[in-house]
């Protein structure tokens, strides 16, 4: 291949929560096949800083970039997508400047492929394109805000709007590219079958973990030595609504029926309504300097998501951490492990307490639950065999295409030259 434009709803870097932890591996991977520009949006200024730091991280593969402070709110949004009949998904993540690099960028190099990393990425990708259209859709998040809708409340009435109109753009990007790609077989096949696109080619892709960083002999157990045990950790980014919901449900719900053990809610940006938890047996951290310390320290982790899409990072790091973890349904769903060997699959407030005070109550068996879930992470998570696929589906893309003419470069020496920076 020759050059790759990648497209992403946020920065890919640094990895440090669930989508950035897929897109950049993502990322990494294309850069080692050939020069790979840049076009995505950051949360806010602090978040497109880490520009530099991605471009040193790839070790100079990475050309033209420009990285988009998202400033629109959801109330704009929202009007916005009511006037133009589209998803908030998609005006949430709109920029005429986005579309000006990528007009420019495939105007002046030699793009033969575009990567979009997130459904959002799709509605930057010109219709008239020649080259490989990649579509990693990761989720499907109309069945997401599908499932919002059918949980009723007041909402409602928007969940069910925003599925409906955000399904059919989804299915739109699928019958246009050349390969869908979804987190697990799971949530590819409920795709396919929603969406009824026989000529399509939609797969999984799987996730991987990095087992040099979530390595539980060298984790920095130091940090959270004098957290008090038994200690029942949940990770991840707390101000997204179905973390939010999960430790809300754990608190209230399950934690009551375990006596005498400390629930540690880590991660950054906690909701009011998480902060609002914190008592003498709970724990809100907010950002931490090491997760892996928080695992490390853990009796056990839960990872009680009563909404989930595809597969959920933080069971993923817990099980290569060695430690003994107690899952939903919905959390394990897409996670290719055994249940009672490798975690524990709890359905309702009952079942999983009563799992976290059996292994509370049995070091021994929680001892060898975390053994056995490190050495499934090793046996079929590693990055590299996950992605390795990646590669041959790019060249049988590349080659189930016919020829297309040359391309003039009439810009080529001018403003093509200039990088665009971090706004």
């Amino acid at each position: 291949m020759s050059e790759t434009l990648f497209l992403a709803h946020r920065i890919p870097f640094p990895p440090d929560r669930g989508d950035k932890i897929r897109s950049w591996h993502l990322l990494e991977h294309l850069a080692s096949l050939g020069r790979v520009h840049l076009a995505c949006f950051a949360d806010d200024p602090a978040d497109a800083a880490h520009l530099p730091a991605l471009r040193h991280a790839l070790g100079g593969r990475l050309g033209e970039a420009c990285v988009e402070v998202r400033r629109a709110g959801k109330a704009a949004a929202g009007a916005r997508a009511l006037l133009t009949g589209k998803p908030v998904s998609l005006t949430l993540f709109d920029s005429a400047r986005l579309r000006r690099f990528v007009a420019r960028t495939l105007a002046d190099r030699e793009v033969d492929c575009v990567f979009a990393f997130s459904g959002q990425m799709a509605q930057f990708v010109p219709p008239g394109f020649a080259g490989r259209f990649v579509m990693d859709f990761v989720d499907m998040d109309s069945a997401k805000f599908a499932a919002f809708a059918e949980a009723g409340g007041a909402m409602s009435p928007i969940w069910r709007r925003e599925s409906k109109r955000l399904f059919a753009f989804e299915r739109q990007v699928a019958a246009r590219a050349d390969v869908s790609l979804f987190v697990s077989e799971a949530e590819a096949a409920l795709f396919r079958s929603a969406a009824d696109l026989p000529g399509s080619d939609i797969r999984a892709l799987h996730n991987g973990v990095d087992l040099r960083f979530y390595d539980p002999a060298a984790a920095a157990a130091a940090a959270s030595a004098d957290a008090p045990h038994p200690l029942i950790v949940f990770t991840g980014q707390m101000d997204y609504a179905p973390n939010v919901e999960a430790v809300k449900w754990f608190a209230e719900q399950v934690l009551p029926s375990i006596p005498g053990a400390s629930f540690a809610i880590v991660g950054r940006n906690p909701a009011d309504s998480v902060r609002r938890l914190a008592s003498d047996r709970v724990i809100v951290t907010g950002a931490v300097d090491d997760v892996r310390a928080w695992l490390a320290a853990a009796d056990v982790v839960a990872a009680p998501l009563l909404t989930a899409r595809g597969v959920q990072n933080k069971v993923l790091e817990a099980m290569a951490m060695a430690r003994p973890v107690v899952a939903t349904p919905a959390a394990f769903e897409g996670i290719e492990a055994e249940a009672g060997r490798d975690l524990i699959v709890a359905d309702g407030a009952e079942a999983m307490a009563r799992a976290v005070s059996d292994l509370l109550a049995d070091p021994a068996w929680a001892d060898e639950l975390g053994a056995a879930a490190r050495a499934r992470m090793e046996a079929a998570y590693r990055w590299e065999a996950r992605l390795a696929p990646l590669t041959s589906l790019l060249n049988s893309t590349a080659a189930a295409r016919p020829a297309q003419p040359a391309r003039s470069h009439p810009a080529r020496g001018g403003h093509a030259a200039r990088r665009v920076r971090a706004a």
